[in-house]
């Protein structure tokens, strides 16, 4: 019997979420939440939404929605903000207890994420959150970056298909269905590689200030890898290299992490 999950794009109709320069909430996890769902879908995985158009639900009706599917899975998708905007970046993903599946699923799409080049800020336990603590299947709330913050919004548009990918991946990971699939390559754009951290993390900074999802790795070799971006398009990597040349930094493009 297949698996069923259920994907709730937070927000919708009279509640637009966080809202940045015009920028809504309830806009962005939609469209991640069809595409997550596309890639389920294409993985065998019976998909349940919450919505698929620009209408409101309460939290509890959604949690409502999830039960009533008998769902294996609840994954709620949102984006998250602050107080300062600009102040935070990276993702994050909520439970209501951190223990068992919820607490796999968790690391999972964290650990997905943070390959593309988001900062991981961990698993959070949330009580509170309705759709966490009335929902009877595990279920985990996704803040999938920061939509106060202009890199965060960067990495969003960008590494959209990636970043749909990664979350994807992570409920495939966690329900056992990732064997036998062939294993991603990202093609990431390097601007340079260090044996001292000083120096990547002074190019990291200025890349940062600069606009640019960077990000520092550090291989085998001892080599500390300053980074642009992770994307499944090899032309995605090309139009990123393309604008880091013009902004005067020397690149090749790597599947190396």
């Amino acid at each position: 019997m297949a698996f069923r999950v259920v994907v709730d794009a937070g927000h919708g109709g009279r509640d637009p979420g966080a809202v940045f320069e015009g920028r809504q909430e309830k806009d962005d996890v939609l469209r991640l939440a069809m595409a997550v769902g596309e890639i389920l879908e294409n993985n065998g995985v019976e998909v349940v939404y919450t919505r698929t158009t620009d209408v409101y639900d309460t939290p509890y009706q959604k949690a409502v929605k999830g039960n009533n599917a008998n769902a294996d899975v609840f994954l709620s998708l949102h984006r998250n903000a602050t107080a300062s905007p600009g102040g935070a970046t990276g993702i994050m993903t909520l439970v209501y207890e951190d223990t068992g599946l919820p607490a796999e699923l968790a690391r999972n799409i964290n650990a997905n994420l943070a390959a593309l080049g988001f900062r991981d800020l961990g698993v959070i336990e949330r009580p509170d959150l309705v759709v966490l603590r009335r929902t009877e299947a595990p279920a985990v709330l996704v803040e999938a970056g920061f939509i106060d913050n202009p890199n965060d919004n960067l990495m969003f548009d960008e590494q959209f298909n990636e970043i749909a990918a990664g979350i994807a991946n992570g409920v495939l990971e966690t329900l056992g269905l990732d064997q036998g699939m062939m294993p991603l390559t990202y093609y990431r754009v390097q601007t340079g590689a260090f044996r001292v951290r000083e120096y990547a993390d002074n190019l990291l900074m200025d890349l940062e200030a600069n606009g640019f999802p960077a990000f520092i790795t550090r291989g085998s070799d001892g080599l500390y890898r300053v980074q642009v971006g992770a994307f499944r398009e090899l032309s995605n990597a090309v139009r990123m290299e393309q604008r880091l040349r013009e902004a005067g930094y020397t690149t090749y493009i790597t599947t190396r992490g």
